[in-house]
């Protein structure tokens, strides 16, 4: 009937404009429909379960007051729904309270030590402090932008809060149904009413789950659940069981109070409040706000993840905060967005923010008209609908979780599952983060700090080197021992890590430096501080010098604090590992000549550098040739130290060749790539209008021969074999340096722990 009312006005405005508008017309009328049925459908399936969790939370000596207590819920509801919806960055979120929120909440009910008229005062003040507490710690995360450190709690601790959910749902719906280990309750439970309690309930909570598994549709829960009182009523109707006595044998509810569902309280209720059984409560409430967040990043998580959309997560948190300030006001317990019905507004296609205000409308309909509906509302509904819900999340979170999962963190998952449904939730939460933070350090432990070792026969700095150095370097390079390290450094990897860099120090004979890089190093606490401290130690003992490349802001505070100031005084910190490997090479050509026999010395190093040092004055003789000949197409130019030749960025329309003096090849964070001595080209391509990714600075005073794109382009011209050679004898240096590059990532990743 809405739907035709909405075509035709649609219809009746559209006409004077054409079909084109009268279309647009139309599939606006279509949308709306879908927006309005969509969250009438959502509401009223939210409404059905909300209304059997409050129904658990105002039972025993809180049960005269449950309408009162559905009125609470309500007006939370509304409060919650509507300011999220309105606020979320994820269009059409449905909200209401969670289900462990509510089971918290059933918890502090059935624990309460108020008594007589302070008894619904003394609920409601808890209710307010609760939404309160919440909101408050929501907005704080909020301003203070603290959502991305709590938003990654760890899978297996969310599968088995959310398994654990799902045991306490249905303990608490067998309980409501009647089924209770009470001798008392057990010997009335096959009394026909009784029976048809417990068993309707099983029977639809059981059919329910069933039938959602075989059909994917929304209308299932609020149709089925019409149908199935209306069928309960035929049914006391043709036994003639009144609705007294139905109510008295616990298949109807009974209790209900004609007081107006809300507001439940007022003003002087507020001095029947016992605040001693209130502060009684302090943990239970503790325990609900964070159960409550803890919802929220599951539940955030999972639109993200269903949705496949990201989400402003510290604008999640200020919505839920400041819903859960409004109905802490009203005295409603907080909300959060539910992710299956918020995900029903996406599927249909009408993510807007007026699909969730609809639904927050139509959930706190019965506001209205009292709550006079509920008393039709069979016992066993309730309970169904609420085993429903728990053995949906058993099946989702607790068995089929399991393919998903390694063995350890699905026994995380089963332990925190028992844990809540024993102990309570706060206790399994803390087993689980317990359990998963063990867990963590073990593995971080066995996966070391150390990521891969080399030494200097390996790995070459980029500094250029006289050809005898060369031979050095590669002869002894092995007395350098380097070490990458990654990650954070804790203290679950201290003591790993001190074995492992001691290790070196048992070489025959021991080395001369020991390089630590700590470019992929993350963080650091005082007991990796403390290993670090005792290997420093231990190599200055060995005569060993320990160098440290890329050190962590604070390490270098932390290790003067914490070693003698003779010690710490002997450490090199470099700005990056180039540095670092170059000042180890040096003293290995330093400690060459010292330690062995100079005539031996210089004998084993003309036999070793013979074949390199005459390719090396080939090449020079070939760059004298080829400038003399070159002589008349290029200009000099000279650079003082420290004066850039070529700027990252800059177009490179010039090809310079180093004539004199050494220039340092820089990336954009400053860090010295390689090294340019004579005879080398200052960019890596040709003149042609590119864009140059490195700077060139000069190291010392340096001199260039300049030869412009437009010289190139007429030495082409008119002597083609001599552009030919220049060509050439460009491209082998780049060969040779690209095939050094390439061992030295091989020689860098040769050993991996």
């Amino acid at each position: 009937m809405v739907g035709c009312l909405v075509l035709g006005v649609c219809s009746s405005v559209a006409g004077p404009w054409g079909p084109a508008a009268g279309w647009r017309a139309a599939a606006g009328a279509r949308k709306a429909v879908t927006v309005v049925t969509v969250g009438l459908v959502s509401g009223v399936s939210l409404l059905i379960g909300e209304i059997a969790l409050a129904t658990l939370v105002f039972s025993g000596d809180l049960a005269p007051y449950l309408s009162q207590g559905i009125g609470l819920l309500l007006f939370g509801i509304l409060a919650g729904c509507i300011v999220i919806a309105l606020m979320s960055g994820f269009l059409g979120a449905v909200s209401a309270p969670a289900v462990p929120t509510m089971l918290m909440l059933g918890v502090i009910g059935a624990s309460l030590t108020a008594t007589g008229e302070a008894l619904f005062p003394t609920m409601v003040a808890i209710i307010v402090v609760c939404s309160l507490a919440t909101g408050a710690c929501a907005l704080l995360i909020a301003q203070f932008r603290l959502a991305n450190l709590v938003r990654f709690i760890p899978y297996p601790v969310s599968s088995g809060f959310v398994a654990g959910t799902g045991g306490i749902a249905c303990w608490l719906a067998l309980s409501l149904m009647g089924v209770r280990p009470e001798a008392e309750a057990l010997a009335e439970l096959f009394e026909p009413l009784v029976a048809a309690n417990w068993g309707g309930g099983l029977a639809y909570g059981l059919g329910l789950y069933f039938a959602t598994q075989r059909w994917n549709s929304f209308l299932l829960m609020p149709v089925s659940f019409l149908v199935v009182a209306a069928l309960c009523h035929l049914g006391l109707i043709a036994a003639g069981t009144s609705g007294a006595e139905a109510g008295a044998a616990g298949f109807l509810f009974a209790g209900l109070s004609d007081a107006q569902l809300w507001p439940p309280v007022t003003l002087e209720d507020a001095a029947r409040v016992d605040w001693t059984a209130v502060a009684a409560q302090v943990p239970n409430i503790l325990t609900l706000v964070l159960v409550t967040l803890l919802c929220v990043v599951i539940y955030t998580g999972g639109l993200e993840v269903a949705s496949n959309r990201e989400l402003d997560w510290n604008r999640e948190f200020r919505a839920i905060g400041l819903g859960g300030a409004l109905a802490g006001l009203g005295g409603g317990p907080p909300s959060c967005p539910v992710v299956p019905t918020s995900l029903r507004s996406l599927m249909f296609r009408v993510d807007l923010r007026s699909t969730g205000v609809i639904a927050g409308l139509v959930m706190a309909s019965p506001l209205l008209f009292g709550d006079a509906v509920f008393r039709l509302v069979p016992v066993p509904l309730m309970g169904g609908v609420l085993l429903f819900t728990g053995i949906a999340l058993l099946d989702q979170w607790l068995l089929k979780v399991r393919k998903r999962v390694p063995p350890v963190d699905y026994a995380v998952i089963v332990a925190m599952f028992l844990t809540i449904l024993f102990f309570g939730f706060f206790e399994g939460v803390a087993l689980g983060m317990g359990i998963v933070v063990i867990a963590f350090v073990v593995r971080m432990s066995r996966a070391g700090a150390i990521d891969s070792t080399f030494t200097a026969r390996e790995v070459r700095s980029n500094k250029a080197r006289p050809v005898p150095d060369r031979v050095i370097v590669r002869a002894a390079g092995s007395r350098v021992r380097g070490y990458r390290l990654k990650g954070y450094l804790f203290f679950g990897g201290g003591q790993p890590l001190a074995d492992g860099l001691k290790a070196s120090l048992d070489d025959d004979p021991p080395p001369l430096c020991v390089l630590i890089d700590f470019t992929a190093v993350t963080g650091f606490d005082f007991s990796s501080v403390n290993a670090m401290c005792r290997f420093i130690l231990a190599a200055r003992g060995a005569g060993t010098e320990v160098v440290i490349a890329a050190a962590p802001d604070g390490l270098a505070d932390e290790l003067r604090g914490n070693l003698p100031p003779p010690v710490f005084g002997q450490l090199l910190f470099a700005a990056d590992s180039d540095r670092a490997l170059e000042h180890c090479e040096d003293r290995v050509i330093e400690a060459h000549g010292t330690e062995e026999d100079p005539r031996e010395s210089r004998s084993a190093l003309l036999a070793a550098a013979g074949a390199e040092l005459e390719r090396h004055l080939d090449r020079q003789v070939l760059f004298e040739e080829q400038l003399d000949r070159l002589d008349g197409w290029f200009e000099r130019r000279e650079y003082a130290a420290g004066e850039t030749l070529l700027a990252a960025g800059e177009p490179v329309d010039v090809l310079q060749l180093v004539t004199g003096g050494s220039a340092a090849v820089r990336d954009r964070t400053g860090a010295r790539v390689r090294m340019l001595g004579p005879g080398e080209p200052v960019a890596s391509q040709l003149p042609s209008g590119a864009v140059a990714s490195a700077s060139v600075v000069a190291e010392a005073a340096c001199t260039t021969a300049a030869l412009s794109a437009s010289a190139l382009g007429l030495l082409e011209e008119s002597d083609r074999q001599l552009a030919m050679q220049v060509y050439r004898y460009l491209l082998e240096p780049a060969s040779q340096h690209a095939r050094r590059e390439a061992a030295r990532g091989v020689g860098a990743g040769r050993e991996r722990h």
